[in-house]
């Protein structure tokens, strides 16, 4: 008797595995991590649910939805910390996602919540901005961090000749992917004579926030009257600041470059004061729901060497530390900007 059931208990957990799927590959976070089965339902926690780039990428996952199953829930907090990131991260957990896609506000702020969700067996993938990486899967990052650093200082140097003084007008002090392209600048700065007349005065914070970001990128001006250009590297940031400059007259005589939708500042870069460095972010957001339903059907394991499946955007190698890279950014200027509809 002992027997037939030992046989029989064997062959329901062979049953069940069949049914769920095989055990978690590529992520060690928890062993109660399985397969999906089918498409799954993925939670996006951006960093601000009204940015106008967040919502982009929501509209790119949703389009990726509609081609190959699934659902989108899209999360909004209020202030772009990681803090506020927290609350949504445990509600998707208790609505039992397949997987979460986080824009990382600040490295460590939501560490501890994305790990237990890995530990419920919720795949993890932070996008556009990464968290720590023993708390995810993979990062959909839009371009290479150094890039990104390089084509904004490159662009600044071109709109002031190379010389004079400059400052950066970030997000916050916490932006993860802002900081990292800081301090690729600031080691050029150092180390590279071609830009040996070029001084970074400050960095300043706009903390996600268009009215700060405005009175920020006066201040600035009013504060270093040699200034010659801000780079802003925010995209609310960005349109503020020429907006603000704008009305005060300073534009022109202040360049500005950064990160930005290069809809939202068509016609200062068009007036040829200001350059965009930027991407097609819609597909960043396609590309993120697409490596989330590949993790969470275990197509994929989040290993160096694999590669995500993505559609009519091809195929993207897994690079190390679990990052996907889409594509190198464009600089934006009266030349292509119609090329940008977003």
């Amino acid at each position: 008797m002992r027997f037939h059931r030992s046989i029989a208990l064997t062959a329901t957990m062979l049953l069940g595995a069949a049914v769920t799927g095989c055990a978690d590959t590529g992520d060690t976070a928890g062993s109660a991590q399985k397969c999906a089965s089918g498409p799954v339902t993925v939670g996006y926690v951006p960093k601000l649910g009204t940015d106008p780039y967040m919502t982009t990428i929501r509209d790119g996952a949703r389009a990726a939805a509609k081609e190959i199953g699934g659902d989108v829930v899209y999360t909004e907090p209020s202030e772009a910390t990681g803090a506020a990131q927290i609350p949504f991260v445990n509600q998707l957990i208790s609505q039992r996602v397949g997987a979460i896609v986080i824009s990382g506000s600040d490295l460590n702020g939501a560490a501890a919540a994305l790990k237990k969700a890995r530990q419920a067996g919720i795949k993890v993938i932070s996008v556009d901005s990464d968290v720590a990486p023993d708390a995810r899967s993979l990062f959909i990052n839009q371009a290479k961090s150094a890039e990104l650093g390089q084509k904004m200082l490159d662009s600044m140097a071109q709109l002031m000749g190379s010389k004079g003084e400059f400052a950066v007008l970030s997000s916050t002090e916490t932006a993860v992917n802002q900081n990292a392209w800081i301090k690729d600048m600031k080691s050029r700065l150092a180390t590279d004579p071609k830009l040996s007349g070029m001084k970074l005065v400050t960095v300043a914070y706009g903390q996600e926030k268009a009215d700060v970001n405005a009175q920020k990128a006066k201040s600035l001006v009013q504060a270093y009257p040699k200034l010659k250009g801000v780079i802003v590297p925010a995209g609310i940031g960005l349109p503020a600041a020429a907006e603000a400059l704008s009305q005060s007259g300073d534009l022109g005589r202040v360049k500005l470059t950064g990160l930005a939708p290069a809809s939202l500042i068509k016609k200062y870069i068009q007036g040829g004061d200001v350059q965009d460095i930027w991407w097609n972010v819609h597909d960043l957001g396609y590309l993120s729901y697409q490596a989330a339903q590949q993790l969470a059907q275990c197509k994929v394991e989040a290993e160096q060497g694999q590669k995500i499946s993505a559609g009519s955007l091809g195929t993207f190698p897994i690079g190390a530390k679990g990052e996907v890279i889409l594509g190198p950014a464009t600089v934006v200027t009266p030349r292509n900007i119609d090329d940008f509809a977003f």
